[in-house]
């Protein structure tokens, strides 16, 4: 398929690590709506995060996405933010994805949580005029589709409460978390002692 007039959904995080809740989610958003790619935009170390030790490098949070999207052609992993000055803010990594891909759509993929204070973010009117973006369910988080504005666009995706922080902290624990993630990213993270204390 060319890329005229391709959607592609950006879900940005740190993916810190990725899990089968983040695949379930991608891969509903790709074959349930019009959207037919999901991009993993990884966030860079952010020193004004909390917990900033825990979050592992860029690079081998990469390699995990990589892995992890491989052999799902509707998913990918994206590193425009990496290679952009920090503090990365959305709205500025929506437009050089814009640049980069001219023939693409680009719509933001966030969380009921992330929506209700979305009035927060950098930009964010022109992130709704542009960006339309698709919202999914959170627990706690009701949102009225009524209330929505024109062009974003609220999913019925399943609700998987598996986080990366639980993840991080079973894996420390010595758990075995192997279901709770792609195969291949549970292995990268036994063979290169990832989060253990």
């Amino acid at each position: 398929m060319s890329g005229v007039n391709r959607h592609i959904g950006i879900f940005g995080g740190s993916f810190n690590p990725i899990h089968i809740g983040h695949l379930i989610l991608a891969d509903y958003i790709s074959q349930f709506t019009d959207v037919d790619e999901v991009w993993f935009m990884l966030s860079p170390l952010n020193p004004l995060k909390s917990h900033p030790e825990e979050l592992i490098d860029d690079s081998l949070r990469m390699e995990m996405l990589a892995i992890a999207t491989e052999g799902n052609p509707r998913l990918r992993p994206c590193d425009v933010e990496l290679n952009m000055p920090r503090p990365s803010y959305t709205v500025n990594s929506l437009d050089r994805l814009s640049e980069m891909y001219p023939d693409y759509r680009f719509s933001l993929i966030i969380g009921g949580d992330n929506w209700q204070i979305f009035p927060q973010w950098r930009e964010y009117s022109r992130i709704l005029t542009h960006y339309s973006p698709i919202i999914y369910p959170r627990p706690g988080f009701f949102i009225d589709p009524q209330s929505l504005p024109s062009g974003v666009t609220l999913v019925n995706a399943p609700e998987v409460e598996i986080s990366s922080t639980f993840l991080r902290k079973a894996i420390a624990e010595g758990k075995d978390m192997s279901n709770f993630m792609p195969h291949g990213v549970a292995e990268y993270i036994l063979k290169h002692k990832l989060y253990l204390k």
